[in-house]
């Protein structure tokens, strides 16, 4: 007589959204874009000795999240998700690019969204992703990662809170990684620090939702400030 399973049998195992991984792969800190070698202002901070610890270093990532990433790329992925067309869309890299006043933070984005729109190429078939990379080839862009990421979204139907949020996070995460070396702090203190900024992805993805577009390109002067004195510093470790 043939042996009765007695044991219940296992459950599927249970399938994560279609969108999830490979917006994992486009968030990763690891993702050769180039934003190693930015600081978006930071080094300055550190230069004038502001920015010299992990909770300084806390302190001015929160308000660069609140203030000039939310309001520039933050905003303009839910903008990118609204647009109902091809020449929205290139208005609204037109708005990215003029709104970057600093000219380092303006050549930072233009480079790491060459290399957000080849690395989104390679890994999804999106119609919208190629037409924004011709629109870059051809000069009517000047590209830049957050509409490559937001487009990206679309095309895998990312949900709004999802993919500002991710944005938000990996871009924390890659300044992060910099004030490690930069400061220098050490990991377990980076780790701490991005703890801690859970509360305020979580509340600067729920304002980005419920901006208006005239709140477009706002951020605080003292950062601004600060992003073009780089230019000048006489010593640097980074690009911006």
């Amino acid at each position: 007589m043939q042996n009765t399973r007695t044991e219940p049998r296992e459950a599927p195992a249970h399938r994560p959204p279609s969108y999830w991984l490979p917006l994992l792969q486009l968030a990763d800190s690891a993702l050769p874009t180039g934003a190693f070698s930015h600081s978006f202002g930071l080094e300055t901070f550190l230069e004038r000795g502001l920015v010299r610890d992990e909770e300084t270093f806390r302190i001015w990532l929160s308000h660069f999240i609140h203030t000039q990433l939310t309001h520039s790329d933050g905003l303009a992925i839910r903008l990118a998700l609204e647009a109902g067309s091809a020449a929205e869309l290139r208005e609204l890299d037109a708005l990215l690019t003029a709104q970057a006043l600093p000219r380092q933070v303006r050549e930072a984005g233009v480079k790491m969204g060459a290399r957000m729109l080849q690395i989104a190429s390679a890994i999804l078939d999106s119609a919208e992703v190629e037409q924004y990379r011709e629109d870059v080839a051809a000069g009517d862009c000047s590209g830049h990662p957050a509409l490559a990421f937001a487009l990206a979204g679309r095309s895998l139907q990312v949900p709004l809170p999802e993919l500002v949020s991710t944005y938000l996070f990996s871009t924390a995460t890659s300044l992060t990684q910099n004030a490690i070396r930069g400061i220098p702090i050490g990991q377990d203190a980076g780790q701490r620090v991005l703890r801690r900024i859970h509360p305020d992805i979580a509340a600067a993805t729920v304002r980005i939702a419920g901006l208006d577009r005239s709140d477009f390109g706002a951020t605080a002067p003292g950062l601004e400030i600060a992003q073009m004195r780089h230019e000048r510093q006489r010593a640097r470790m980074f690009m911006s």
